[in-house]
Parts: C-alpha cells; sequence; structure tokens
C-alpha cells in the first residue's frame, strides 16, 4: 500500500472515531486528508470499502504481531496465547475501533456487517484452532464452546476491570485470568462429557473456501466498479461488465471461454485498465 493512500485511512479513521461513520461526509474525508475526489476514487470505490480499509489494516497487524510472537515458541505455552489475545484488545483500544465496531453492528448497512461478522467468525475460528495447541485431543470436542465462553467472559471482565482501574489499565492480566478460568472448564467439561456446540459447525458458519470467494467477490467488485467509471462510448460496455460479474459469482460453473471472448470484445478500453480485472480471471480458473 502506498504511503499516501495510506494517509487518507488514517486521516478517514480519526474523522470517523470522531464524528461517527455515518456522520462523515465524503467532502470531509477529501478536505482533512487532501486529496481530490478522484485521487479517493483511485483507492476506494465508496465510503464503505474506505472503513472496511480500515478495519482490514487493524485485521492485518494484529495477525502480524500473533504470528511473530508465537514464532520459534511452543504454542502449546498458554502464555503465549494469553499475550496473543492480548494483542488484539490492545491494538483495538488504541486504535479507538470499538465505537466504529458498534455504529455498524447498530446501523442497517448489510455490506458492512457482514464483513465484520465474517471477521467475528474468523477471530473464532483462530481461537479455537489456538485451544488445540493448548489440549489433548480427547478435548477437542469442548473447545468451540470454550472459545465462544472465553470470547464473553473477556468482554465483560475488561469492561468492569476499566471501571474498577481506569482507561489505561495493563489488560494483560485481565486475558490471563480469564484464560486460566476457561482451561480449568474445558477440564470439567470433558470430564462431564457436555458440550453445548459441536466445533463441526464452524465449517458451515464459515467454509474454508468461503475465505476465498469473498476475497474475490470485493477485488471483483473494486475492479468492476473501477472500470465503469471509464468514459467509454460503447453502448454495449456496462452490459459486458456485469457479464463478466455474474458469470464469475453466480454461476455454479463459470464458463471460461465466453468471459475470455466477453474480454477479447473489450479491447477498446485498453489493455492496461483491463489488467486487473483479466488477473482476476486467471486466478479463478488456474
Amino acid at each position: 500500500m502506498n504511503d499516501r493512500k495510506q494517509h487518507v485511512i488514517d486521516k478517514a479513521r480519526d474523522l470517523f472515531i470522531e464524528k461517527g461513520f455515518q456522520a462523515t461526509s465524503l467532502q470531509e474525508i477529501l478536505e482533512y486528508s487532501g486529496i481530490s475526489k478522484g485521487t479517493f476514487y483511485n483507492y476506494f470505490s465508496s465510503k464503505n470499502e474506505l472503513l472496511i480499509a480500515i478495519f482490514k489494516n487493524t485485521f492485518q497487524k494484529i495477525e502480524k504481531e500473533r504470528q511473530e510472537l508465537i514464532t520459534g515458541k511452543d504454542p502449546s505455552d498458554p502464555e503465549i496465547l494469553v499475550k496473543q489475545i492480548e494483542i488484539q484488545m490492545r491494538t483495538n483500544r488504541e486504535n479507538n475501533l470499538i465505537p466504529l465496531y458498534e455504529e455498524v453492528f447498530f446501523s442497517n448497512d448489510k455490506e458492512l456487517k457482514k464483513f465484520l461478522e465474517i471477521g467475528q467468525m474468523k477471530t473464532l475460528r483462530w481461537g479455537y484452532e489456538r485451544f488445540k495447541d493448548l489440549f489433548d485431543e480427547s478435548l477437542h470436542p469442548y473447545l468451540l464452546d470454550a472459545t465462544i465462553m472465553l470470547k464473553g467472559m473477556l468482554q465483560q471482565n475488561i469492561r468492569y476491570y476499566v471501571m474498577a482501574h481506569g482507561t489505561s489499565a495493563n489488560l494483560l492480566p485481565v486475558v490471563r485470568y480469564s484464560v486460566n478460568r476457561i482451561m480449568k472448564m474445558v477440564a470439567e467439561a470433558g470430564e462431564a462429557r457436555e458440550q453445548l456446540i459441536s466445533p463441526e459447525i464452524l465449517e458451515k458458519w464459515l467454509p474454508t473456501s468461503r475465505t476465498e470467494d469473498l476475497e474475490l467477490r470485493k477485488n471483483l467488485y473494486c475492479v468492476i466498479s473501477k472500470l465503469k467509471k471509464l468514459d467509454c462510448k460503447q453502448t454495449d460496455y456496462i452490459e459486458k461488465l456485469d457479464f463478466i460479474k455474474d458469470e464469475l459469482l453466480k454461476s455454479k460453473a463459470p464458463r471460461k471461454f465466453l468471459i475470455d471472448s466477453v474480454l477479447s470484445s473489450l479491447d477498446y478500453v485498453g489493455e492496461t485498465e483491463l489488467s486487473g480485472l483479466k488477473k482476476l480471471v486467471e486466478n479463478k480458473f488456474s
């Protein structure tokens, strides 16, 4: 990501936190970040995509720090898990993103809500997989329950811990305490053989192929949105772009020969402009 695009993301995050996402206009973003509307649309197809970029920046930072923390370490060490979870809690707090998450969840914006819901499912899957590193295989059936309970426990424990110790309080003791309590509960569940939700449901909630489909959908909408903004005089130009999008996303068996034929008929657009779309098509069928 280039520095100027990152600058826009950082400035927009400040505005969204100060005024709220819905209350912040595109014009305010342009003025505060010092860019033109044309430059904005070179980077983002909409204000929604800009907010998603803010969230993705945070998710990627968390994942990078988590990976660095565990590299070369014993994954079965509970303290490593504690520190990995604390990274997420701390990063969200440092970036003041909790109010933005809450605004999205209480809004009627289906696109943004779906994005965050999928993010939550990814975090849930990550927690479940990390718990598997800590426990014997015989206890794995109870680990999705443990992951869900830990999520709720952390939310409430942090809320009241901050009330008691102030907003600048170190969250590591809260995470450590919560993880220790959950680990004991896993042992008790194993002894009682009590399971609420089977881990197999994770594949239904977030299929492993779903991540790839969502990435294709996001990138395809972005590329086609930019292509539609080109000043093209051909009357069937938009219809051809929509055909390619629908064939890739809605067809159970996308027909590459048809997509290639339509792409070839768009040669009046220019190779540079079409390169992103052609790359997505090739990646889909590779």
